[in-house]
């Protein structure tokens, strides 16, 4: 059951590169939930929820991302998953 979760801000050279696409590749293997997207800004947003351990093998991933990308930086807020979220696993790529 989902525990923790974490919004988080990515910058840098995150779009056009993959980032969604390889976000939801490394959330799918850790079971988390939530969702990535590209924001106007040209930084990433993404919003997971899970177990704390793997939750922080996920923001060790963001601060890289996949090869083509170069991430400046990563603002996180964590906090306790919303009880409405709880026990749901699946994350979601928006546009």
């Amino acid at each position: 059951m989902p525990d923790k979760s974490f919004y988080a801000r990515v910058s840098g050279r995150v779009q056009g590169v993959g980032f969604r696409f390889k976000a939801k590749e490394e959330a799918d293997k850790y079971g988390l939930g939530g969702w990535v997207r590209n924001l106007d800004s040209g930084e990433v947003e993404v919003y997971a929820e899970g177990g704390e351990e793997h939750l922080t093998r996920f923001l060790a991933w963001l601060h890289h991302g996949p090869p083509w990308a170069h991430v400046e930086s990563v603002e996180i807020q964590w906090q306790e998953a919303p009880l409405s979220k709880r026990g749901k696993t699946s994350f979601k790529i928006g546009y």
